[in-house]
């Protein structure tokens, strides 16, 4: 495990040196180089510009997460649960995941303002699809013996979901999860690119029209360690969840 960790860290080093040594021969306004790209990062978080900016993004995204999981997840429950709700809402739910969120962003914007609000709806309705369609799964895939002996120890409905299906359905329920922390990223990016003057999409616009891409360039850097850094989490939380269940299984 640590050697991969170490080719993986080496790669990385050969890919920053390689595109050093292309940058060199290129406009910075083409392609500017990782040193002048963390230059202006740190530059910039230095004198407290892009703190807001990064304190706004990851604020939308961890409201926007929090509601589109929580949703995703009760609502799931329920459509895995009862076949009548499944067959009822899954139309509306496919039809609400069929429309780009890109051509939404406006309507949301006209009904919620320019504030916070526009992009965390934006976000929560991005994260809410593989949360709920991998509960879905999990919850109808729970092995049918299993389920025999549950309901043979006479256990209730609410018991089995509680003790049987979430547990064996928990490593697919993360999986949905860690696709929808980074779909957060893209919500939250996406509602301000639309209409925004705070947070990092709208920095990516305002960058592109001053024509600065080594800002560009940095703030995509910083919107992909907030995604990597977030998946990393939910990776952790997923090991703490599933290591009470995995006790014994070797």
């Amino acid at each position: 495990m640590k050697s991969f960790r170490i080719y993986s860290f080496l790669l990385f080093v050969c890919l920053l040196l390689g595109w050093e040594l292309l940058a060199s021969s290129m406009s910075e306004l083409v392609l500017p180089a990782p040193s002048v790209i963390f230059t202006v990062l740190w530059e910039g978080i230095t004198t407290g510009y892009l703190l807001p900016h990064i304190y706004r993004t990851t604020l939308e995204v961890g409201f926007g997460l929090f509601c589109g999981s929580v949703l995703g997840l009760l609502i799931g429950i329920l459509m895995g649960e009862f076949e009548f709700l499944r067959r009822l809402l899954q139309p509306y739910v496919i039809a609400s995941q069929a429309v780009p969120k890109l051509a939404l962003a406006p309507l949301f914007i006209l009904w919620f303002g320019f504030g916070m609000t526009s992009k965390v709806v934006i976000t929560t309705l991005v994260c809410f699809f593989p949360l709920l369609e991998n509960t879905v799964t999990a919850i109808q895939q729970t092995e049918p013996n299993k389920k025999e002996l549950f309901r043979v120890l006479g256990a209730s409905r609410w018991q089995t979901l509680v003790h049987l299906k979430l547990p064996a359905g928990l490593p697919s329920i993360m999986s949905g999860f860690r696709v929808a922390v980074i779909l957060a990223i893209v919500g939250a990016v996406v509602g301000e690119f639309i209409g925004g003057s705070e947070g990092l999409g709208a920095l990516i616009i305002a960058s592109q029209g001053m024509m600065d891409t080594p800002l560009m360039f940095g703030i995509l850097i910083l919107l992909t360690v907030l995604g990597m850094s977030l998946y990393e989490i939910v990776n952790v939380v997923e090991k703490l969840l599933i290591k009470p269940y995995s006790k014994g299984k070797k």
